[in-house]
């Protein structure tokens, strides 16, 4: 069970990192966080999975105060979801012509939705955008308007560097839950009592 789980955390990681990967190169609009990372990434010349893991650890900074504790799942997540974005990025071709920029982006919110299932179902921790989310909820705040506010301000502040909004950001949005509502218990692993 614990094999399982590890194969589906970092598989998860790695589909997660594929996801962002595909949505940056349609250049069709990234999801608020990927907007702040690419806006960052221009302004000073590190790549965005470079941002990726610096905003991951910053985030994880704020943590210290809502007595958020991270798990393994949160340590790698940090670490690893900018090393494969970087990795894919490099790996991809670049697509030419709308039709084949829009296949990039809806394969890229269904390997999102797909990747968000595999690793909070592997059940190691969240990721530290989420766990932030969910430490502010845990003091008496609305999830919904927790979760608004950090999204439209870090798209307010990648769009403002410079980083892509468009119909992709929407699509995302709209999206992106349903999606980790169909595959997240699609994807949880049960624990034995132990385990837990």
């Amino acid at each position: 069970m614990l094999l399982r789980r590890l194969a589906q955390l970092y598989v998860g990681l790695a589909l997660y990192g594929l996801g962002i990967a595909l949505q940056v190169a349609s250049r069709l609009g990234n999801d608020p966080w990927d907007t702040l990372h690419q806006g960052l990434a221009r302004q000073t010349g590190l790549s965005i999975g470079t941002w990726i893991i610096i905003a991951g650890a910053l985030v994880m900074l704020l943590w210290i105060p809502l007595r958020q504790r991270p798990g393994l799942g949160t340590i790698s997540n940090v670490i690893l979801v900018g090393v494969f974005t970087d990795l894919f990025l490099w790996l991809l071709p670049d697509p030419h012509g709308l039709p084949l920029r829009s296949g990039y982006l809806v394969a890229a919110i269904l390997v999102g939705g797909f990747a968000t299932g595999c690793y909070i179902g592997a059940g190691f921790g969240p990721g530290p955008r989420d766990g932030l989310m969910t430490g502010l909820a845990a003091r008496g705040h609305s999830v919904r308007v927790v979760r608004t506010g950090i999204e439209v301000t870090v798209l307010l502040f990648g769009w403002a560097l410079g980083g892509t909004v468009g119909v992709g950001t929407l699509l995302y949005a709209v999206t992106i839950g349903p999606l980790a509502h169909v595959f997240l218990p699609l994807l949880t692993v049960e624990r034995s009592p132990a385990a837990a």
